[in-house]
Protein backbone atom coordinates (compact mmCIF):
# COMPACT_ATOMS: atom_id res chain seq x y z
CA UNK A 1 0.00 0.00 0.00
CA UNK A 2 1.53 3.15 -1.11
CA UNK A 3 1.38 6.46 1.11
CA UNK A 4 -1.22 8.95 -0.13
CA UNK A 5 -1.14 12.88 0.80
CA UNK A 6 -4.24 13.71 2.24
CA UNK A 7 -5.63 17.89 1.63
CA UNK A 8 -8.81 17.98 3.29
CA UNK A 9 -10.39 15.97 5.67
CA UNK A 10 -13.83 15.15 4.91
CA UNK A 11 -15.86 13.60 7.62
CA UNK A 12 -19.46 11.97 7.03
CA UNK A 13 -21.85 12.44 9.54
CA UNK A 14 -25.85 11.45 10.33
CA UNK A 15 -28.16 9.08 11.07
CA UNK A 16 -27.95 5.31 10.60
CA UNK A 17 -29.21 4.38 7.81
CA UNK A 18 -29.44 7.62 5.92
CA UNK A 19 -27.25 6.41 3.15
CA UNK A 20 -23.80 7.96 3.91
CA UNK A 21 -21.81 4.97 2.75
CA UNK A 22 -23.87 4.51 -0.29
CA UNK A 23 -22.88 8.30 -1.08
CA UNK A 24 -19.52 7.50 -0.81
CA UNK A 25 -19.56 4.47 -2.84
CA UNK A 26 -21.12 6.21 -5.41
CA UNK A 27 -18.85 9.13 -5.53
CA UNK A 28 -15.43 6.86 -5.45
CA UNK A 29 -16.32 3.49 -6.93
CA UNK A 30 -19.16 4.64 -8.96
CA UNK A 31 -21.90 1.92 -8.00
CA UNK A 32 -24.60 2.04 -6.28
CA UNK A 33 -24.63 -1.58 -3.68
CA UNK A 34 -28.24 -2.73 -3.38
CA UNK A 35 -29.13 -4.07 0.10
CA UNK A 36 -28.70 -6.16 2.30
CA UNK A 37 -26.67 -3.20 3.97
CA UNK A 38 -24.28 -3.50 7.08
CA UNK A 39 -24.34 -1.00 9.15
CA UNK A 40 -20.94 0.63 9.75
CA UNK A 41 -18.90 0.34 12.82
CA UNK A 42 -16.85 2.84 13.96
CA UNK A 43 -15.63 4.63 10.78
CA UNK A 44 -14.15 3.42 6.91
CA UNK A 45 -11.81 6.03 5.67
CA UNK A 46 -11.05 6.12 1.49
CA UNK A 47 -8.66 8.89 -0.39
CA UNK A 48 -10.54 10.03 -3.31
CA UNK A 49 -8.11 12.85 -5.84
CA UNK A 50 -10.55 15.00 -7.65
CA UNK A 51 -9.46 17.63 -9.98
CA UNK A 52 -10.06 21.43 -9.52
CA UNK A 53 -8.95 23.15 -12.25
CA UNK A 54 -5.20 22.39 -12.93
CA UNK A 55 -4.52 21.14 -9.66
CA UNK A 56 -5.53 17.75 -8.07
CA UNK A 57 -7.29 18.32 -4.68
CA UNK A 58 -7.29 14.53 -2.75
CA UNK A 59 -10.25 14.46 -0.50
CA UNK A 60 -9.51 12.19 3.12
CA UNK A 61 -13.25 11.21 3.48
CA UNK A 62 -14.22 9.62 6.72
CA UNK A 63 -17.52 7.19 6.68
CA UNK A 64 -18.88 7.36 10.40
CA UNK A 65 -21.05 4.88 12.09
CA UNK A 66 -24.63 6.62 12.68
CA UNK A 67 -25.87 5.10 15.45
CA UNK A 68 -25.96 6.46 18.74
CA UNK A 69 -23.99 4.29 20.47
CA UNK A 70 -20.96 5.08 18.34
CA UNK A 71 -22.02 8.69 19.03
CA UNK A 72 -18.64 8.88 21.27
CA UNK A 73 -16.54 7.51 18.91
CA UNK A 74 -17.58 9.49 15.74
CA UNK A 75 -16.11 12.70 17.83
CA UNK A 76 -12.90 11.30 17.20
CA UNK A 77 -13.25 10.97 13.64
CA UNK A 78 -14.06 14.50 12.78
CA UNK A 79 -11.74 16.32 15.45
CA UNK A 80 -9.53 18.32 12.91
CA UNK A 81 -11.93 17.92 9.45
CA UNK A 82 -11.93 20.45 7.24
CA UNK A 83 -15.67 19.86 5.92
CA UNK A 84 -18.36 17.82 7.16
CA UNK A 85 -21.40 16.25 5.06
CA UNK A 86 -24.14 16.45 7.85
CA UNK A 87 -26.50 13.42 6.08
CA UNK A 88 -30.70 13.43 6.54
CA UNK A 89 -33.19 11.26 4.51
CA UNK A 90 -35.99 12.80 2.92
CA UNK A 91 -38.12 10.36 3.43
CA UNK A 92 -37.18 10.47 7.14
CA UNK A 93 -37.77 13.57 9.36
CA UNK A 94 -36.00 12.29 12.84
CA UNK A 95 -33.26 12.16 10.61
CA UNK A 96 -32.59 16.04 10.38
CA UNK A 97 -33.52 16.51 13.57
CA UNK A 98 -30.68 13.96 14.08
CA UNK A 99 -28.35 16.41 11.20
CA UNK A 100 -29.44 19.32 13.67
CA UNK A 101 -28.16 17.52 16.42
CA UNK A 102 -24.33 16.58 14.62
CA UNK A 103 -24.47 20.48 13.30
CA UNK A 104 -24.51 21.96 16.54
CA UNK A 105 -21.55 19.59 17.62
CA UNK A 106 -19.45 20.42 14.89
CA UNK A 107 -20.16 24.03 15.81
CA UNK A 108 -19.35 23.62 19.48
CA UNK A 109 -16.42 21.13 19.07
CA UNK A 110 -14.98 21.95 15.30
CA UNK A 111 -16.06 26.01 14.69
CA UNK A 112 -13.53 25.92 11.40
CA UNK A 113 -15.31 22.93 9.97
CA UNK A 114 -16.98 23.22 6.77
CA UNK A 115 -20.95 22.07 6.83
CA UNK A 116 -22.44 21.20 3.67
CA UNK A 117 -26.82 19.73 4.55
CA UNK A 118 -26.79 16.44 2.26
CA UNK A 119 -30.59 15.32 1.91
CA UNK A 120 -30.25 11.99 0.35
CA UNK A 121 -33.13 9.36 -1.64
CA UNK A 122 -33.92 11.62 -4.19
CA UNK A 123 -35.01 8.59 -5.76
CA UNK A 124 -37.58 7.89 -3.90
CA UNK A 125 -39.05 11.37 -3.71
CA UNK A 126 -39.42 11.09 -7.45
CA UNK A 127 -41.30 7.86 -7.46
CA UNK A 128 -43.38 9.26 -5.12
CA UNK A 129 -43.94 12.85 -4.13
CA UNK A 130 -45.99 11.86 -0.77
CA UNK A 131 -43.06 10.22 0.14
CA UNK A 132 -41.11 13.49 1.26
CA UNK A 133 -41.09 14.23 4.65
CA UNK A 134 -38.27 16.88 5.11
CA UNK A 135 -39.32 20.03 3.37
CA UNK A 136 -36.54 21.62 1.14
CA UNK A 137 -37.39 24.99 2.01
CA UNK A 138 -37.00 24.20 6.28
CA UNK A 139 -33.29 22.66 5.09
CA UNK A 140 -32.31 25.84 2.85
CA UNK A 141 -33.38 28.14 5.57
CA UNK A 142 -31.17 26.41 8.34
CA UNK A 143 -28.06 26.03 5.76
CA UNK A 144 -28.72 30.31 5.39
CA UNK A 145 -28.75 30.43 9.23
CA UNK A 146 -25.56 28.45 9.56
CA UNK A 147 -23.73 29.84 6.61
CA UNK A 148 -23.98 26.06 5.27
CA UNK A 149 -24.26 24.80 1.58
CA UNK A 150 -27.02 22.57 0.67
CA UNK A 151 -27.89 19.40 -1.72
CA UNK A 152 -30.25 17.20 -2.20
CA UNK A 153 -29.14 13.72 -3.62
CA UNK A 154 -29.38 10.48 -4.94
CA UNK A 155 -26.71 7.96 -4.43
CA UNK A 156 -28.73 5.12 -6.84
CA UNK A 157 -29.48 7.44 -9.86
CA UNK A 158 -26.15 9.60 -8.82
CA UNK A 159 -27.95 12.76 -8.87
CA UNK A 160 -25.90 15.45 -7.04
CA UNK A 161 -23.37 13.26 -5.77
CA UNK A 162 -20.60 14.24 -7.86
CA UNK A 163 -21.34 18.34 -7.74
CA UNK A 164 -21.23 17.93 -4.02
CA UNK A 165 -17.61 16.44 -3.33
CA UNK A 166 -16.87 19.06 -6.06
CA UNK A 167 -17.79 21.44 -4.48
CA UNK A 168 -16.44 20.27 -1.50
CA UNK A 169 -13.00 20.08 -3.03
CA UNK A 170 -13.12 23.48 -4.80
CA UNK A 171 -13.88 25.14 -1.29
CA UNK A 172 -10.77 23.71 0.04
CA UNK A 173 -8.62 24.54 -3.21
CA UNK A 174 -10.19 28.31 -2.77
CA UNK A 175 -9.07 28.84 0.36
CA UNK A 176 -12.43 28.48 2.32
CA UNK A 177 -11.20 26.46 4.98
CA UNK A 178 -8.77 27.55 7.50
CA UNK A 179 -4.95 26.46 6.16
CA UNK A 180 -3.20 23.89 8.25
CA UNK A 181 0.62 23.33 8.41
CA UNK A 182 2.38 19.63 8.18
CA UNK A 183 -0.02 17.43 6.35
CA UNK A 184 0.99 13.85 6.82
CA UNK A 185 0.60 11.25 4.64
CA UNK A 186 -2.11 9.32 4.63
CA UNK A 187 -0.39 6.14 5.72
CA UNK A 188 1.82 7.51 8.48
CA UNK A 189 -1.31 9.33 9.98
CA UNK A 190 -2.91 5.85 10.64
CA UNK A 191 -0.05 4.29 12.61
CA UNK A 192 0.68 7.15 14.96
CA UNK A 193 -3.69 7.91 15.56
CA UNK A 194 -4.34 4.02 15.63
CA UNK A 195 -8.24 4.72 15.64
CA UNK A 196 -10.59 1.92 16.40
CA UNK A 197 -12.28 0.12 14.34
CA UNK A 198 -11.39 1.77 11.11
CA UNK A 199 -11.67 0.20 7.79
CA UNK A 200 -9.67 1.35 5.08
CA UNK A 201 -10.60 1.96 1.63
CA UNK A 202 -8.60 3.21 -1.27
CA UNK A 203 -9.42 3.96 -4.53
Amino acid sequence: MTAMRVDAKVVMLGKESVGKTSLVERYVHHRFLVGPYQNTIGAAFVAKPTHVGDKVITLGIWDTAGSERYEAMSRIYYRGARAAIVCYDLTDSSSFQRARFWVKELQNCEEHCKIYLCGTKTDLIEADRAARQVDYHDVQDFADEIGAQHFETSSKTGNNVDELFQKVAEDYNSSSFEVMPGEMSFIQKMKNLRLPHVALRLH
